[in-house]
């Protein structure tokens, strides 16, 4: 299902508030929540001064290359806070009501790089969490489907430059997640994943 019209499905130019009202889950999206002045300084600082690296893991009994580049913050085992992290931090907490003490970086760097399908990996306390994310640069569809409940129609939803994104606690649960490869046109994304890591500060 897609909820935007086909014309206007790259269109940053509104700024809007929508509940998708999931069944068992809260997602809830906002769309230039960050204002384009912000939004190009912020993607200008992010990929010039994060450390970025592609990682590798295990896929099909054999090791690949992850279709973007990555950076972890926060945490024992992150990177440390910048400024314009915290700075974007601070503005989708008190928006949201939720404290965030990781995130991770993904850069998208054209159209073939990508996320396939998957849930985000059950925490260690075995308690999934709130996440928030935040996209600056081209739009990219983010798809969502139910895991099991094929009466529930799936999501393709565009996250535009300065928009911020917040998926439930139960949303891991219940729901899987990608960002699709695609033949259009794209310049780079970089997309923040705010995140609650039990046991750390």
């Amino acid at each position: 299902m897609n909820l935007f019209e086909d014309v206007a499905l790259f269109d940053e130019g509104t700024k809007r508030f929508t509940d998708f009202q999931l069944p068992g889950t809260d997602l809830r999206l906002w769309e230039q929540f960050f204002s384009k002045a912000d939004s190009d300084g912020y993607f200008r600082v992010l990929r010039e001064d994060t450390p970025w690296r592609q990682r590798e893991r295990k896929m099909y009994d054999k090791m690949v290359l992850d279709p973007r580049l990555t950076a972890w913050y926060g945490g024992s085992n992150g990177l440390e806070w910048t400024a314009p992290l915290l700075e974007i931090k601070d503005v989708v907490e008190k928006e949201c009501g939720v404290v965030f003490n990781r995130v991770l970086l993904n850069y998208y760097r054209d159209g073939n790089d990508s996320v396939s399908w998957h849930s985000d990996t059950l925490p260690a306390d075995g308690k999934h969490r709130a996440i928030a994310s935040v996209t600056f640069g081209d739009t990219r569809l983010f798809k969502i489907r139910h895991k099991s409940r094929k009466d529930v129609g799936q999501l393709s939803i565009p996250l535009t430059h300065g928009s911020f994104l917040l998926m439930g606690e139960t949303m891991q649960d219940l729901y899987e997640h990608h960002v699709p490869k695609t033949s259009r046109g794209v310049g780079p994304r970089i997309n923040l994943t705010f995140r609650i890591l039990a046991g750390e500060e």
